[in-house]
């Protein structure tokens, strides 16, 4: 196989394409995959990390607003898609997959004919997906409600492409290996597994709102079971001040990064969090119970990431603007106290989407060829 993957400039772009590439690469050991990205994504790193050729695509982004970008739109584009077509000439893909992205409007463009796989990650698609699903031979979207279709050719829900590491953790899980993975992740991290464990997160960057909210309810949350807050990389000294000021709790751990996020999933009962695509849909493929936090600015994507798993039942909403260490204590505390019904909210995440996106969008791919 040969294919041109075309995604960047955020982990909701990069992950599920390196997901995907991991799939073809395993069942097609000796195919030729080829990568279009940003300059300054976080494909800059994870791409090469992952072993796979990297091209830069001028930046070509559509302005949400009349601004000089504007007129220099035209000719960046036409710049991105010389340079896609430049890499399109010389692999030769079979097929050309878009995560989406302003990267991947030239690569659709610049597809010539050959079949064009669109995978939309968010629930509310972006202009590039939108583009590609005109002529895409597959739309195959994360989440059911996602108004998303391909104009003539098939539309599908695979679920996200899990990062390798959530992947292995979810087959653990359906293999009935659960306990000895959470067994695994408290010995790493130094936890009490018979303990209900929340994990407080807001992404890698960290979120000052659930922060703050989470510190002012630190002594009523160790009280009812283990927590462990991630406060993003230099945003922890505020937290742990908190958590002196209420008495150093034994069972409060703080961290301001853990990069090998499965091993909290592994132990964790609960997660109070962000809604971006990917946490929405880790957290369902796991059974875990979510208290989303959708991101107050920007399109309101991050609301709609959640609205098919809050609709299951699977996970609470609350507006940022809502998010107080009143709500914190009695709401997520509550479930604290309840592992039946965080057991209860978990299984019905887990049956909004499938789990197993990175092998149903390679099938797709496959019959592309």
């Amino acid at each position: 196989m040969k294919v041109v993957l075309a995604g960047g400039g955020s982990a909701g772009h990069v992950n599920p394409l390196l997901a995907t590439a991991a799939e073809i690469l395993r069942r097609h050991p000796d195919s030729h995959l080829h990568v279009l990205g940003t300059e300054t994504g976080l494909e800059t790193v994870l791409v090469p990390a992952a072993g796979l050729p990297l091209t830069f695509v001028p930046r070509a982004r559509v302005p949400r607003s009349l601004s000089p970008e504007w007129f220099a739109l035209p000719g960046r584009l036409a710049k991105a898609v010389r340079v896609s077509k430049d890499l399109v000439q010389q692999v030769q893909p079979d097929v050309v997959v878009g995560f989406g992205g302003y990267v991947s409007t030239p690569a659709f463009m610049a597809a010539q004919g050959r079949p064009i796989v669109v995978h939309e990650g968010n629930a509310r698609p972006g202009l590039a997906n939108r583009y590609g699903a005109r002529t895409a031979r597959v739309v195959a979207l994360t989440f059911p409600s996602t108004p998303l279709a391909a104009k003539t050719g098939r539309t599908i829900v695979t679920g996200l492409p899990l990062r390798a590491p959530i992947a292995r953790l979810v087959e653990e899980r359906a293999a009935g290996r659960g306990d000895a993975a959470r067994l695994a992740g408290a010995a790493v991290l130094g936890l009490d597994p018979s303990l209900p464990t929340l994990v407080v997160t807001g992404g890698s960057l960290g979120a000052l709102s659930i922060n703050a909210s989470a510190s002012g309810a630190i002594a009523d949350l160790a009280a009812r079971g283990q927590v462990i807050h991630i406060t993003g990389k230099g945003k922890d000294e505020a937290v742990r001040d908190a958590w002196v000021a209420a008495g150093s709790p034994t069972t409060y751990h703080v961290l301001d990064y853990l990069t090998e996020m499965e091993h909290a999933y592994a132990v964790a009962d609960i997660v109070l969090t962000r809604s971006g695509a990917g946490m929405v849909s880790e957290l369902g493929a796991l059974g875990i119970a979510g208290v989303f936090v959708p991101f107050p600015i920007g399109n309101g994507e991050q609301r709609l990431n959640a609205t098919d798993t809050i609709a299951a039942g699977g996970g609470i909403l609350v507006d940022d603007k809502d998010l107080t260490s009143t709500f914190v204590r009695n709401t997520v505390g509550g479930l604290l106290s309840d592992p039946a019904r965080a057991r209860e909210i978990g299984r019905k995440a887990q049956g909004v989407a499938p789990h197993d996106g990175a092998k149903r969008l390679v099938d797709a791919i496959e019959e592309c060829l």
